[in-house]
């Protein structure tokens, strides 16, 4: 195992924008003395002057000490040429993402620092390996993805390319843990762990939002609410930008030669066209103008709660939610579980109350011979969650209906009734992410741990992909995702060979 780069080496940074600026933050807090280039003629003085001013408000909230903060700031240092950086043993890019301009500076700086130099780029999006190509020493290139705000967000992803010699990487996998950080091992393919991952949390979103499956607002919430993400897709998107959102998903896109399960939606292209690129421009998928009110979630009003309630057979979903209506004071009661409907379901008032599998409670409904079927979702925790969305079958009478809708209301969770369509939202995200995430580990990008990580550390999940399909079950997740694929006949819902072994055997894919 390598060392971390010692205290006494020289750190450079080159770049210094919000996210360069914040890199050297980093280093200077952890020791090292930081040499800060930028070509724009005073930034890297300005933005020295700025992280000053960021550390001594932190000492002034108590979280760091005064002496800390001047000395870090003491460290950080402006240069006004590459040759300054001969002394360090680090250099760490963080400039435009354009693979030719970073190709250009990684050649100059070749010939200027010492031949055990680390070179390390933080492209979120880059191949490391066509980055070092063409280099004199192409293995001690590597990537050191951190994530914005780098000072405040934990996640650094260690990127290796074709070329990139393990102690390097494993230098600066080291190193990053001495700063305090996540890090995280990666092998260099599109979007690297996370932006590769995570596509699936807002283009199953966008494609309820397609079918009109429920509004934006409602789908946020019931994420939020049910699903435990920090933030909806929809907001999330209009946080970050739709463009760069847009640029990102159709970067991955093409560089894995239009697989569809990478494919862009027509409505992120339209909020694009139209300027609405979120927050920044005062209107995304919401309008933030000035008097602006967000939208209320989609919630089903009051009904009666159901005399009798049943838990047939057993399944995680069902036992989950029916854990949480015995909690708040409704008698459930037992029962073998129907055939048709196995695993396990819950009976409100004689309607079929079904965990969601990715099929319409329409097609569960023909499949079983009732009429009166509602599917329900996902949640993170059911014995905490405070909405949960459902679908009825489009034969589904009103009182059927309302006795779920009561059941749930009665152990104290808003209930969003979306469109009937294959999947409800926090089901067939977490199927797609898990599903991504087993491709990962199953093509060598990274460990089981290190995907789960990442996605925790790096985007603020509840929990990893992978540890949350083993908590649902592999074989329920395998049916969710074949199911999908059977409705709507796309390849962009194929079983990850991982999930299909596991799900055949009952493997975990954590293991």
């Amino acid at each position: 195992m390598a060392d971390a780069l010692p205290r006494t080496a020289d750190v450079g940074v080159i770049g210094a924008g919000a996210m360069g600026a914040g890199i050297a933050q980093i280093a200077a807090q952890a020791g090292h003395r930081v040499r800060l280039f930028d070509n724009r003629m005073g930034a890297a003085d300005q933005a020295q002057a700025k992280i000053a001013t960021t550390l001594a408000a932190l000492a002034a909230k108590g979280k760091l000490a005064p002496a800390d903060a001047e000395a870090a700031a003491a460290r950080i240092v402006p240069v006004h040429a590459l040759g300054d950086f001969v002394s360090a043993g680090l250099v760490i890019e963080a400039i435009v993402e354009d693979l030719d301009v970073k190709r250009r500076l990684l050649r100059e700086l070749e010939v200027v620092v010492a031949p055990g130099a680390i070179l390390a780029t933080n492209t979120s999006s880059l191949s490391i390996t066509a980055l070092a190509a063409g280099l004199k020493r192409p293995g001690r290139v590597v990537g050191m993805h951190f994530f914005n705000p780098a000072p405040v967000l934990p996640l650094v992803e260690v990127v290796s390319g074709i070329a990139t010699d393990a102690q390097v990487a494993a230098a600066v996998h080291a190193t990053a843990a001495a700063w305090g950080k996540v890090p995280v091992h990666a092998t260099s393919t599109p979007g690297f762990i996370v932006n590769r991952c995570a596509r699936a949390f807002y283009s199953e979103a966008l494609g309820l939002l397609w079918e009109r499956a429920a509004d934006a607002a409602t789908i946020d919430a019931v994420m939020r609410e049910a699903g435990a993400f920090r933030m909806g897709p929809f907001e999330l998107m209009d946080m970050i930008g739709n463009d760069i959102n847009f640029a990102v998903t159709k970067s991955v896109w093409e560089a894995y030669f239009h697989d569809p399960r990478f494919r862009p939606s027509v409505l992120q292209q339209e909020r694009v066209a139209a300027g609405h690129l979120g927050r920044k421009t005062g209107r995304g998928y919401y309008d933030y103008g000035e008097g602006a009110v967000l939208p209320s979630p989609r919630t089903e009003p009051p009904a009666a709660r159901p005399s009798r309630v049943t838990l047939a057979g057993a399944s995680v979903l069902a036992e989950g939610l029916a854990a949480r209506l015995r909690a708040a004071g409704l008698h459930v009661a037992t029962s073998p579980a129907d055939a048709a409907l196995a695993p396990g379901h819950l009976v409100a008032d004689g309607t079929l109350l079904v965990p969601c599998d990715g099929r319409t409670a329409t097609a569960i409904a023909a499949a079983c011979g009732h009429p009166d079927v509602v599917v329900f979702d996902l949640a993170f925790d059911y014995a905490k969650c405070a909405r949960l969305a459902v679908a009825a079958a489009d034969g589904c009478s009103p009182a059927a209906v309302a006795a779920v809708v009561g059941a749930l209301q009665a152990a104290g969770m808003a209930v969003s009734r979306l469109d009937d369509v294959a999947g409800l939202p926090v089901m067939r995200t977490v199927a797609m992410l898990a599903n991504e995430a087993a491709d990962a580990v199953t093509q060598g990008i990274a460990s089981a741990r290190d995907v789960d990580l990442a996605m925790m550390r790096g985007v603020n999940y509840p929990r990893g992909p992978l540890a949350w399909a083993d908590a649902i079950g592999v074989p329920h997740l395998r049916a969710t995702l074949h199911h999908l694929a059977a409705h709507y006949g796309e390849d962009r819902y194929r079983l990850a060979p991982l999930i299909a072994r596991r799900g055949a055997t009952g493997g975990k894919l954590g293991e």
